[in-house]
């Protein structure tokens, strides 16, 4: 019978009585796994500028985007919240939309520069215009850069916390490169990149 008390979902616990890792994964829930952000994962998330968010609709459909910034960018609002900003983008406001419907959302952060290490938070998100969650919080960390002034924020009730592990996570060197912010140039952009747009011009042309 499901542990109604244990980290992860029905199904997970099913697979491990199913595949017998019934105990090693107790112990990585009891080892690991936290409802809230220790010191050593607010002092890991503070460095990081990049992460992998997940969220799905309201039928479970499911969407994986990337987020991006400078060290910080991701802030910590204490123990239990963080938030980060969402900047102009494409107008499709998938993630957004996806959490307007269900709130549940997972993050994933990997240092591949320095402690080849990763972090999974998971909760519950909500969107909240940038003048009322400054109102609330005061001071955040963002990029004041023409082009990159947040519109709103993804604020996160954390949920679970624990490790990803450094096993496979490959070292990466960061290069240095210059970026357009708040351009609508589609070359600079990366244009039609994996010619979708051309395909779809190809096939209308064709009359398919």
């Amino acid at each position: 019978m499901t542990d109604p008390h244990r980290p992860g979902s029905n199904g997970e616990h099913e697979l491990q009585s199913k595949y017998g890792t019934e105990d090693r994964a107790h112990r990585f829930y009891e080892d690991q796994v936290l409802d809230r952000l220790n010191d050593t994962m607010i002092e890991f998330i503070r460095k990081q500028d990049m992460a992998f968010i997940a969220t799905s609709d309201a039928n479970g459909e499911c969407d994986s985007s990337f987020r991006a910034g400078t060290p910080g960018f991701l802030n910590v609002i204490d123990e239990n919240t963080i938030a980060y900003p969402e900047y102009r983008g494409n107008g499709v406001l998938a993630s957004l939309g996806n959490i307007s419907e269900n709130p549940h959302v997972g993050i994933l952060l990997i240092d591949f520069v320095h402690d080849l290490i990763g972090l999974h938070i998971n909760g519950r998100a909500r969107i909240v215009e940038d003048d009322v969650l400054r109102s609330m919080v005061g001071r955040l960390h963002t990029e004041r850069i023409r082009g990159r002034t947040p519109e709103r924020w993804v604020v996160v009730d954390v949920e679970e916390a624990y490790i990803h592990c450094r096993k496979h996570i490959p070292r990466m060197v960061p290069a240095p490169r210059h970026r357009a912010w708040g351009t609508d140039n589609v070359v600079t952009k990366g244009g039609d990149f994996f010619n979708a747009k051309a395909e779809q011009l190809a096939i209308q042309l064709n009359g398919f």
